[in-house]
């Protein structure tokens, strides 16, 4: 653990950042949620066998991480005398945000001389992860745990989320779309775009014919929505589908000239709910009421 930071930064798994960006950020923890797959826990699958054995057909669970599990990490930072902030996964689509705040009320009374503070980012993915990363750059830029969680709070309800996937019946098992919608738009090649609300849920808010247009209608979001977007880091996740990434990229290049993008696979906690070829595209840009179309 470095010497010069203020601050412990903590996330869980659900931030779907890739382990390159992880392994550059230090005094740092990632907090695992667990996830099932045909009755095996945590099987050391990587993301393409993940996706192909959901194509195969099997069913993968998640479950949050437990207030233990962040409690120990919270113990350790603090009895190295570094205050934590927990930059956490949506309440609208998990407890375990509510299970970081469970060990912060111990942890508090434990080392009543440190801070513990925790953010329920009402984001998901590389949305959740994209926050992280900015809470990394500003502590190393020298802000301090209450200016950078301050930062995080002001500007999480203007990082837009825009998702598209290519089988609704991964949605339908979660309870996002009927069964009958998923029936008929499986078999009308229905691609829904989607974003979060203001509670952190996923919601469904267009409906396009085909694949091509759904990726497009993500790229349309960015340049309706989106603030300064050539100088901006893009983060996009996907459910094991590289090519139609490289083809949203190419776009985003070619209109606003963005240089940084950090691309990362779903993970298996979103991807369970998502299915393969799930894209989600994450930005800065105007305030989250404004999503609606």
């Amino acid at each position: 653990m470095s010497e010069h930071k203020e601050f412990f930064i903590v996330t869980d798994s659900s931030c779907d950042l890739p382990q390159w960006l992880l392994d550059t950020y230090e005094d740092f923890a990632l907090c695992p949620l667990t996830f099932t797959i045909d009755g095996e826990i945590n099987p050391p699958l990587d993301n393409k066998q993940f996706y192909d054995r959901l194509r195969n057909g099997s069913r993968s669970q998640t479950s949050q991480v437990n207030p233990e599990a962040f409690l120990d990490v919270f113990r350790k930072a603090a009895g190295e005398g570094l205050d934590v902030l927990y930059v956490g996964f949506s309440s609208g689509l998990s407890g375990t945000v509510e299970s970081g705040e469970k060990a912060a009320v111990i942890a508090r009374k434990e080392f009543p001389e440190r801070k513990f503070i925790v953010i329920d980012t009402l984001s998901a993915s590389c949305g959740e992860g994209c926050l992280v990363d900015k809470a990394v750059e500003l502590r190393n830029s020298g802000k301090s745990i209450d200016e950078t969680a301050k930062w995080i709070e002001d500007n999480k309800l203007k990082l837009h989320h825009w998702y598209t996937v290519d089988d609704l019946h991964f949605l339908q098992r979660g309870g996002r779309v009927s069964a009958s919608a998923a029936w008929f738009g499986s078999a009308l090649s229905i691609k829904p775009v989607m974003n979060m609300d203001n509670a952190g849920h996923l919601i469904p808010r267009e409906k396009v014919i085909g694949r091509k247009r759904s990726i497009s209608g993500l790229f349309h979001k960015m340049k309706v929505h989106g603030i300064d977007q050539g100088n901006q880091k893009i983060f996009i996740s996907h459910g094991d589908c590289l090519e139609e990434v490289e083809t949203l990229v190419d776009m985003i290049k070619k209109e606003w000239g963005t240089k940084e993008f950090v691309i990362s696979y779903v993970g298996n906690v979103i991807g369970s709910h998502t299915g393969p070829g799930v894209i989600a595209l994450f930005f800065f840009g105007d305030p989250r009421e404004n999503w609606q179309g």
